[in-house]
């Protein structure tokens, strides 16, 4: 016999069923005695033709697409730390005597003391009536009331941002009373030192926030309060790059 031409023969009854053997009333069988089964069978066979043939030609496959090739390995994550876009620099012209030529960075205490910069200045607005104020700060007073809250709150901050810092308490306005918001311009001339020692950095919005951490080499994904409570402790450790915040 060919091996590829298998012929089988399958023998099946015929059966009649009467009429009579459903229950009109119920439509269901009234009882097995009515299945009649016709005496007069004959014999029914199923010649069934199966034929084998060659296995399939791999080359003939036409959605066979040998460019497409499966992936080796997994997939490379992407730097958090992105190159600047073409036109950028690092380096720009420094906007305050306290701030570097680098983006987003201040000379540190050392520094300013050196240059004899014992204060610095920066520019509140009104919310209500948009009068402009500028506001000097003492640098060594305010970082030693910032320093020692770090130092004495920072294992119970949890890298989050506390709530004095997320909504910070501004002074008010002169002529009418409402509060005192920073004036906040373009990204490159924010004035950092002065947010951080007036506590007002949460007065930023999460994309000058982002900015920050872009170009100080921090991770700038998360929430606010996460990303605000990076920018505080980086310009601590800008002010301070000896100690004591490099925990």
């Amino acid at each position: 016999m060919d091996p590829k031409h298998l012929q089988l023969n399958l023998w099946t009854p015929s059966i009649s069923f009467s009429s009579s053997s459903f229950d009109h009333k119920h439509h269901l069988p009234s009882s097995p005695s009515n299945l009649n089964v016709t005496k007069g069978h004959h014999q029914e066979f199923l010649h069934l033709d199966l034929t084998l043939g060659p296995p399939p030609d791999p080359s003939s496959n036409p959605n066979r697409n040998p460019a497409v090739a499966a992936p080796t390995g997994p997939r490379a994550r992407a730097n958090p730390f992105q190159k600047l876009k073409g036109g950028k620099s690092e380096t720009i012209t420094a906007p305050y005597p306290w701030a570097t030529a680098r983006r987003a960075r201040v000379h540190d205490l050392n520094y300013l003391q050196s240059n004899n910069i014992r204060t610095i200045n920066g520019q509140v607005e009104c919310k209500v009536c948009q009068t402009v104020y500028t506001i000097e700060y003492d640098i060594e007073e305010k970082l030693k009331g910032i320093k020692d809250f770090v130092l004495g709150n920072r294992w119970r901050m949890n890298d989050r941002a506390p709530k004095c810092w997320m909504y910070p308490r501004l002074d008010n306005c002169k002529t009418c009373g409402s509060s005192l918001k920073p004036v906040i311009g373009k990204k490159r001339d924010i004035n950092w030192l002065f947010l951080v020692l007036g506590q007002m950095l949460g007065c930023c919005k999460l994309s000058d926030l982002k900015y920050f951490c872009k170009h100080t080499k921090n991770h700038r994904t998360g929430a606010k309060n996460r990303l605000l409570y990076i920018a505080y402790i980086e310009l601590c450790k800008q002010l301070y790059p000896h100690g004591p915040f490099h925990l």
